[in-house]
Formats: C-alpha cells, sequence, structure tokens
C-alpha cells in the first residue's frame, strides 16, 4: 500500500444509522487515497439473537459463539451490515466491494482457545492473503470486510479489532483508525493529539485513562506491537477533520 494508505476499522453501533452512514460514506470519499474497512455489527448480531430466542453470552466481552449464534453472525456481519454500508459507499461515489474472511481464504482463523469455556465458533486470526486486498486497491476498489474468517472446516466469528490489526500488518498500511464514539483521548477535556506507549501506561495507571477507552487504546498499542507504524483512536468529526489521537512509537 502507498504512504497515505489506510485501514479503518468502524465499529457496529452507529452501523444502522443513515445520518451517520451518509457522513462516513462521505468521509471517506474524500480520503481520496487507499482505503480498506473493516467493520463490526455486535449490537445487531445480538438484536437478532434476542428475536430469535437466542442469549447473548460474553466472556471477557468477547462473544461466545455457538452454532445457533454463528448464523446470526453471519446473516447481520456478511449479510445485512455489510450490504448496507456498500450501499451507501457507492452512493456516495466510493467503488467498494463487501466480503468477508471467508472470501478467497482473505483471513484464516483458528478457535480460540480457553482451558475454562469452550468458545464455539469464536476464533482468532491465523493468516491474511493480503494481496486479495492490494490487488483491489490497485484498481481502485475499497474492500469492506466483515470479520467473518475462513476455519479448517467451519466459519469462525473474529473480533473486528483483531481483524483490522492483522490485515493492516498484512498489507502494510500506514496507519490504522479506529472509529468510535469520542474524538480521542481526553485529559482535562481535550483531545490529547499524540500518545506513545510509555505515556498511554501512565495514564492508565494514574486513572485518567479508564473504563471503555482502556480497551480501545490496548487495541491501538497492540496494532503498534505488530508493527504499523502509526494507530488513530477517533470519531466520525475526527475521521473528517484529521483529528483525534495519534499513538506512535518513540523514535
Amino acid at each position: 500500500m502507498t504512504e497515505n494508505s489506510s485501514l479503518i476499522k468502524v465499529s457496529g453501533h452507529e452501523l444502522d444509522d443513515p445520518a451517520f452512514l451518509m457522513a462516513f460514506a462521505s468521509a471517506i470519499k474524500a480520503l481520496n487515497a487507499p482505503t480498506i474497512i473493516v467493520h463490526g455489527g455486535g449490537a445487531e448480531i445480538s438484536g437478532l439473537q434476542k428475536t430469535l430466542g437466542i442469549e447473548p453470552r460474553y466472556l471477557d466481552g468477547v462473544r461466545i459463539t455457538d452454532e445457533p449464534s454463528l448464523k446470526v453472525v453471519e446473516m447481520v456481519l456478511c449479510g445485512t451490515v455489510n450490504k448496507r454500508l456498500v450501499r451507501y459507499l457507492l452512493a456516495a461515489g466510493v467503488d467498494a466491494l463487501g466480503l468477508s474472511g471467508v472470501d478467497r481464504g482473505l483471513v484464516r482463523a483458528v478457535k480460540m482457545p480457553n482451558p475454562n469455556q469452550d468458545m464455539g465458533f469464536t476464533g482468532s486470526v491465523s493468516g491474511v492473503r493480503g494481496e486479495v486486498l492490494t490487488d483491489l486497491l490497485k484498481q481502485g476498489i475499497t474492500p469492506v470486510v466483515a470479520p467473518v474468517c475462513l476455519g479448517e472446516d467451519t466459519s469462525y466469528n473474529v473480533n473486528a479489532d483483531h481483524v483490522a490489526g492483522a490485515i493492516a500488518v498484512a498489507v502494510n498500511a500506514s496507519r490504522v483508525i479506529f472509529l468510535t464514539n469520542v474524538e480521542g483521548v481526553l485529559v482535562d477535556n481535550a483531545v490529547v493529539p499524540t500518545l506513545s506507549p510509555e505515556r498511554t501506561q501512565s495514564l492508565i495507571d494514574d486513572g485518567t485513562i479508564f473504563g471503555g477507552m482502556i480497551p480501545k487504546v490496548q487495541t491501538a498499542l497492540h496494532a503498534l506491537e505488530l508493527g504499523i507504524q502509526q494507530a488513530v483512536i477517533t470519531n466520525l468529526k475526527g475521521l473528517q477533520t484529521g483529528g483525534g489521537t495519534v499513538f506512535e512509537r518513540v523514535k
């Protein structure tokens, strides 16, 4: 990928909101650079599970995916959410193509190990065919990836943040952007423009970074550990304006 290339991971919280989708699609169009999108959809998965009489179950924030739940995951992520997102991107003039980790064996996964709990069809990334995506980017196509991945003889539901990080490394993206519901990491009610891993840890230790922001920054730091040059946490406004908190290793 080129110097300006980005992988954007967008959470599923607002992917049923037409206003958000229109603004997001316009922001992707305005980037005018090679971009890969990985999306979540957890809220809609849980909603359909409950409609079907399946109680959502989690372990340490990770969904336990039994066989009936896997069918729901595939329907929601590969179907409803993926195609809705692609539809809005196309309407904004982005040449988008929806696919999942299963298609062309894009992202392979193995069952997530846990000695105390059978995680069912919840998986961990074991490999990425980066060339599948770079070939699309060379054609001016924006891949939109659902985090359902290919196992030995089944599909696996894999955390979208982890899929995003693995893909970003495989395609040598210059940055990975985690789109969330806050503009960035706040210190004294102001967004911190840049953070090193060491400074981030000290802000966690003193309680400045707390609650739901902790897993977000840990995901960003993990992206740096994987070899990605730059990780960003921001919201739609930050994506539109180039704002957010940038995580970089001190050179």
